[in-house]
């Protein structure tokens, strides 16, 4: 079973410690195992800087947990884009990313967002598109990696046909 809830600042080294060890072990189709790639892109996953991220009242963190194991972390911003979306190397391929984007889309739509926005990595591009993201524009080069301006109509849901 997967549980997701909103993070707090005693989940700061949890949520670390997903982060950085889904860049390094799952995105290897983005950094390609270039250590200054890896070193740019886990720069912010640092204990203060996510401890930031928790305080800012613009942001949402959430923990999901598989098996009452840390498993992947989410954020999103008031403004309606999903900031992160990264899942634990021992919880791949178990739904965990598919529930924690679910979560996540549902809460965008209780705050009353319409339309999400994310830039996705190559690693999870077609995961996205798969979850009914479109591409909004050419890919930008972000920290260095290809990234895909993506958006979301939030009004469809899924079994709708949009009417």
């Amino acid at each position: 079973m997967i549980c997701i809830r909103e993070a707090n600042k005693g989940d700061v080294e949890t949520l670390c410690g997903v982060l950085c060890a889904s860049i390094r072990e799952l995105c290897t189709a983005d950094h390609k195992d270039d250590p200054e790639t890896i070193a740019r892109w886990t720069a912010n996953k640092t204990p203060e800087h996510v401890a930031g991220w928790i305080a800012d009242p613009r942001r949402t963190l959430f923990l999901a947990a598989r098996e009452d194991q840390p498993a992947g972390v989410g954020c999103i911003s008031d403004g309606g884009e999903v900031l992160l979306n990264y899942v634990a190397p021992a919880h791949r391929f178990c739904g965990v990313s598919r529930a924690l984007l679910a979560h996540i889309e549902a809460v965008l739509v209780e705050n009353g967002v319409t339309t999400a926005r994310l830039t996705s990595t190559e690693t999870a591009h077609r995961f996205y598109r798969e979850a009914g993201w479109a591409d909004v524009g050419e890919p930008e080069i972000l920290f260095g990696l290809r990234g895909y301006p993506m958006e979301k109509d939030l009004r469809v849901r899924p079994g709708s046909d949009g009417r």
